[in-house]
């Protein structure tokens, strides 16, 4: 069952990571052999991310996902799972993703475009 966009204070407080809005273009895969896909990513944690698309896959699965610094510096590729669903037709549709197995540069990496961001959104 799809767990709704809308997040209230209790959703906040069992959140582990910082998470920031963001409007990053990320690529994903469902199979190794698969092309990539193309769609943008609407917040980001040290955790996972939210992807907006008209398709996403079923709670459970595993995708491949990769993005970069938006000055295309340095990437990110982690394998992630499907952790929730919003279907086509909702007001935010997509599926967020929890990260598996990121190693300690991509963690790196992902702490750093989040304090970027957060320095762009306090200014």
């Amino acid at each position: 069952m799809p767990v709704s966009m809308s997040e209230d204070a209790s959703d906040r407080d069992r959140r582990r990571h910082v998470r920031v809005k963001l409007n990053q273009l990320i690529q994903y895969r469902f199979a190794a052999f698969d092309d990539f896909l193309s769609e943008y990513a609407a917040d980001l944690s040290e955790s996972g991310m939210f992807i907006e698309t008209d398709e996403p896959r079923q709670l459970g699965d595993t995708i491949s996902v990769q993005f970069a610094l938006r000055d295309g510096t340095r990437l990110v590729e982690c394998l992630a799972r499907v952790v929730r669903v919003e279907p086509a037709g909702s007001s935010a549709p997509g599926m967020g993703v929890a990260f598996m197995g990121l190693d300690d540069e991509s963690l790196s990496l992902l702490r750093e475009i989040i304090v970027r961001t957060q320095d762009l959104e306090e200014r």
